[in-house]
């Protein structure tokens, strides 16, 4: 009974790991994001959003390899909402400059 108890409380623990889907999408929309911030300049032109879509991206990495797969969504949702913003912002200060 106490095997067959086991067996069960065991199962059900596994089925939740199980259940979490890996963010491919979260992950690719990141990087694209940060791919543009990048060659948009914005390490030069707004340095500190910059960093910060660098630092929560690397961390969505290193979340995604050791399959902490929440953690690794939440991430690179917040590495693309800094990469686009620096993004913006880097292509607006280049505009004025151009004025």
């Amino acid at each position: 009974m106490r095997t067959l108890i086991l067996f069960f409380a065991l199962v059900t623990l596994t089925a939740c790991g199980l259940a979490t889907t890996r963010p491919k999408l979260e992950m690719r929309m990141a990087q694209s994001a940060f791919l543009a911030a990048k060659a948009a300049e914005a390490q030069t032109l707004t340095p500190g959003l910059y960093r910060k879509a660098e630092y929560y991206y690397l961390k969505a990495k290193s979340s995604y390899k050791r399959k902490y797969f929440n953690k690794a969504k939440q991430y690179a949702i917040l590495s693309k909402k800094f990469a686009e913003k620096a993004e913006e912002i880097a292509v607006n200060k280049r505009a004025l400059e151009n004025l």
